[in-house]
C-alpha cells in the first residue's frame, strides 16, 4: 500500500484551544466535564499546565486583578471605625426594670452554701433593691442579688467598723433604720451595725423616735 494512502487513513488528533493560555493542544490534556449533561469528549476550558499554574500562585496575583477601586473601598471601611451603638439603659438604672407578663419581676441570688434560688418579686420592690445597692440588673425583667444573708452581715460590720450606730459601742449585730415591720428592707442604705442592747431596745421603733 502506498504510503501516501496510510497517511491519508490515520484519524487526526484531535486538539482543543485553552482558554487560559490561547495555545492548541491534545484533548489528553484537558480534563474531562462530569455531570448528567455532559458527553462523553466533553473537556474542561483550561488545560492541566494551566491549572496547576493558577492552583499554585499566591493569593496576591488573584486579588492584584480586583479593580483598584474595590481594593481601595475595602482597605477604607478597614480603617473607619465602627459606628456609635444607641444609648441604652445603665445596668443599674430602675427605669430599665420591665414586668413579665405575670406582673412581677423575677430575682436571683445564692445562698450561704452557694446554692441558686430564684424568687418573683413586685416591681416596686425591686426598684428599691437596684436603688438602694441590694442587687444589680441582669436584663429588664432580672434582677440579682449581690449578698448571701451571710456575706451581707460580714459586708455591713466590716463597712461600719463593728461600730454600734447608736451608741458607739463595739457591735456584733445589723438592724434596720427603717424596721421591716414599716417596710423596710434589708439593704446596705437601710442597715446599720448596732450592738445587741441597742438591737433589742430599739425593737420596731423608728429611729428618730428611738435616738430621742
Amino acid at each position: 500500500m502506498p504510503p501516501d494512502k496510510l497517511m491519508d487513513e490515520t484519524e487526526p488528533l484531535a486538539t482543543k484551544q485553552c482558554a487560559s493560555c490561547k495555545e492548541e493542544k491534545p484533548l489528553t490534556q484537558f480534563l474531562r466535564r462530569t455531570g448528567r449533561r455532559s458527553s462523553a469528549g466533553s473537556r474542561r476550558g483550561a488545560c492541566r499546565e494551566c491549572r496547576k499554574a493558577k492552583a499554585a500562585a499566591p493569593l496576591t496575583a488573584v486579588t492584584a486583578k480586583e479593580p483598584i477601586a474595590v481594593r481601595s473601598s475595602v482597605k477604607a471601611n478597614k480603617s473607619l471605625p465602627m459606628p456609635p451603638r444607641p444609648s441604652i439603659p445603665l445596668p443599674n438604672d430602675p427605669a430599665a426594670l420591665k414586668t413579665t407578663r405575670q406582673g412581677t419581676i423575677w430575682m436571683r441570688g445564692k445562698t450561704d452554701k452557694g446554692r441558686r434560688w430564684y424568687q418573683e418579686i413586685d416591681l416596686e420592690l425591686a426598684v428599691t433593691l437596684v436603688k438602694e445597692h441590694a442587687a444589680v440588673i441582669v436584663n429588664r425583667h432580672t434582677i440579682r442579688r449581690l449578698f448571701s444573708n451571710k456575706d451581707f452581715r460580714r459586708y455591713i460590720l466590716e463597712r461600719d467598723n463593728h461600730t454600734c450606730y447608736f451608741c458607739g459601742q463595739f457591735g456584733d449585730t445589723i438592724d434596720h433604720m427603717l424596721p421591716r415591720a414599716k417596710g423596710g428592707h434589708t439593704t446596705p442604705v437601710n442597715c446599720v451595725c448596732a450592738c445587741n442592747a441597742c438591737n433589742q431596745s430599739k425593737a420596731d421603733q423608728d429611729i428618730e423616735s428611738f435616738m430621742k
